[in-house]
């Protein structure tokens, strides 16, 4: 797949820089950022939703407990 980005020439330039300064292709550079960008996120909703259902039932188990009740002793 292709796609088109239209950048200003300070951005430009900037983006070419970075990507020479840490020896990737713009392409490489974009991909890896956008894929950082979405994990991110995806982190951040797993954490939010996380947090409701801990405020919901905020109900804890110590470590040693869980291999207990699981019997991986």
């Amino acid at each position: 797949m292709t796609i088109s980005l239209r950048l200003n020439n300070n951005d430009s330039e900037l983006i070419k820089a970075y990507a020479e300064m840490n020896g990737m292709s713009i392409s490489e550079l974009f991909r890896q950022t956008v894929l950082e960008r979405i994990e991110t996120e995806l982190d951040l909703k797993a954490y939010e939703q996380a947090m409701e259902e801990y405020k919901a039932d905020p109900t804890t188990y110590a470590f040693e407990d869980v291999v207990k009740e699981l019997g991986l002793e």
